[in-house]
């Protein structure tokens, strides 16, 4: 085993947990499951190792904590406020093996390198539980118990199998009525720090190792009901059929259409058919969409041109359009302090690396580069949206090979981690300067 606090140990322990898998052949670790339980019991032995405390709230996040003088101290200790590092342990299905679990990893690596360093605060290091909502549907479940978010209405939902996030509760030895108690508050923390994979090709394309996040993306999720009528394949005329997929399909098309006119993401993910039968007209077709945008305005606007191009096509072929939506997360502007920081953090880590600064700008989103350090906005969604309610939010992205991610493909080179390593370490020893010279 490689040293703790390296970027070979960073990589190892990212193998490490794919070991976690409730499938044979494949990545998948969801809330509240036994892998869930297990990945938690091995990163718990890490954050000891790194000097750290451990505890698993009443939501079922794992957190770990040194004191400001770095002595091991007890998670959500009252008194001295935490700057808090971390990311997510669960995954998509079929999954790759560092999305969330390595900005877990390089916080703890991380803690462990500042271990005898004294702070102005208190260092925490987090591995949500349910970020994805792969499980139950609804994501950030973990950082929004967290961040005092939690909503009742959640309790009823189920799972593919019929548990409901009640039961589930249950099953992992969590008491539902004490979820309130995961609750941190703004008064307790100093900011939330999170480093992951860009799952994008913006890096790549600038030839660059690390960048800084300026925002989250706000996303909206819906469901898209469309009823026709299922008839005979070979009785029924196109004159005469209400077919609900060729409707689906129309406004598949549209949606995208639509999107590429803007600078916001919109993905059809899944399409649930029924009756489902070769021999069968459609009559009922249930569509997924995922909408993104820099801006809240700019993503609801295209929300209205999307809905009103659904029900026009609805009308057309005689069939009928319902909507619910499942999510919304309003987009979220990383503090500047925590920019800077991160900013920072980069310029230190690469200033001997060579790394060349792009000669302008690589991609759409991307901020004016300043000297090597890249800021651009992340589409992807991350437990920092939900964070943002209770303290400043700052996030780190590391190139990731062809933008690849949400599948086995995900891939980082260890001299990428070495770096960012170093620039996350640094960006922790920014804010606490900036921390002690603010008293």
């Amino acid at each position: 085993m490689s040293p703790i606090g390296t970027a070979d140990w960073v990589m190892e322990r990212c193998d490490d947990l794919t070991r976690h898998s409730s499938r044979p052949d494949a990545l998948e670790r969801v809330y509240l499951s036994p892998e869930h339980s297990a990945a938690n019991m091995a990163v718990r032995a890490w954050m000891l190792d790194a000097g750290l405390d451990t505890e698993t709230d009443a939501a079922g996040n794992l957190w770990g904590r040194r004191a400001a003088d770095g002595t091991p101290q007890r998670p959500g200790t009252a008194g001295e406020p935490a700057l808090v590092l971390g990311s997510h342990l669960d995954t998509v299905p079929d999954a790759g093996r560092y999305d969330g679990m390595l900005g877990v990893v390089l916080a703890i690596a991380v803690a462990h390198r500042l271990r005898d360093v004294p702070l102005p605060f208190a260092l925490e290091v987090v591995g949500f539980s349910d970020e994805e909502g792969t499980r139950f549907g609804k994501a950030l479940l973990g950082s929004c118990a967290a961040s005092g978010q939690w909503d009742p209405a959640w309790w009823d939902q189920a799972d593919a199998d019929g548990v409901t996030l009640r039961e589930a509760f249950l099953q992992f030895g969590l008491a539902p009525d004490r979820v309130g108690d995961a609750a941190r508050r703004p008064e307790d923390l100093v900011g939330y720090l999170e480093a992951h994979i860009e799952q994008g090709p913006v890096l790549e394309s600038a030839n660059l190792p690390l960048g800084y996040v300026t925002s989250i993306a706000g996303a909206r999720r819906f469901v898209l009901t469309i009823t026709g009528e299922a008839r005979h394949a070979g009785g029924t005329p196109f004159s005469r059929r209400r077919d609900a997929l060729v409707a689906a399909a129309h406004l598949v098309t549209r949606i995208e259409e639509l999107a590429k006119a803007t600078d916001c993401l919109a993905t059809v993910g899944d399409i649930r058919v029924e009756p489902g039968a070769v021999n069968v007209i459609p009559g009922l077709a249930e569509l997924t969409l995922d909408l993104r945008g820099r801006t809240d305005n700019g993503r609801d606007a295209l929300w209205d041109e999307i809905s009103a191009a659904g029900h026009d096509i609805a009308q057309e072929r005689g069939v009928k359009l319902e909507v619910v939506e499942t999510h919304r997360a309003p987009s979220t502007a990383c503090a500047e302090r925590m920019q800077a920081a991160v900013a920072a953090g980069i310029a230190e880590a690469t200033r001997s690396t060579g790394v060349a600064a792009p000669s302008a700008t690589s991609a759409a989103g991307v901020a004016a580069p300043s000297g090597s350090v890249l800021g651009l906005w992340s589409p992807a969604g991350h437990d920092g949206m939900a964070m943002d309610a209770v303290t400043d939010v700052g996030m780190l992205f590391l190139r990731c090979r062809d933008g690849i991610s949400h599948h086995p493909d995900e891939h980082v080179e260890a001299e990428d981690v070495a770096i960012a390593l170093d620039a996350f370490t640094e960006a922790v020893l920014a804010l606490a300067r900036d921390h002690e010279e603010a008293r």
